[in-house]
């Protein structure tokens, strides 16, 4: 049987009360469950765990990245500046492919974890103001 879909992808987080709240209310994603330190959220199909890290070992920034797809991505990236959310790279064309154009901006969680909004918008397109 072939592995083809992820189920769910682990954080680790220094801070479980923090995080919940930065992945729930500044990035708006739906909260599934919590169980003691462990905090679960729905990306559209895939869980997202977070948790602390096994043995107590301290968070290491910088081991990887989350992307999410948005819309909209200007949209996306003032309303996350609107709730206090610093904008690492803001909106930037990243890759034109041949049917599309890749948009990406960048943030951090409260861990210092890179977490990329990426649109695929139509060719020509530019975000307003």
């Amino acid at each position: 049987m072939p592995i083809s879909q992820i189920g769910q992808i682990a954080l680790a987080v220094s801070d479980a009360n923090r995080s919940e709240a930065f992945y729930e209310q500044a990035l708006g994603l739906r909260k599934l469950y919590r169980y003691g330190d462990l905090v679960f959220f729905d990306c559209a199909g895939v869980r997202l765990m977070l948790s602390p890290p096994e043995g107590g070992a301290p968070v290491e920034r910088g081991q990887g990245a989350i992307y999410f797809r948005v819309a909209d991505l200007k949209l996306a990236v003032d309303g996350l500046a609107a709730k206090g959310v610093a904008i690492v790279s803001g909106p930037h064309l990243t890759a034109p492919m041949p049917d599309h154009d890749l948009w990406m901006a960048f943030i951090r969680d409260p861990d210092g974890h890179l977490i990329g909004l990426m649109m695929e918008a139509p060719k020509g397109y530019a975000p307003a103001g």
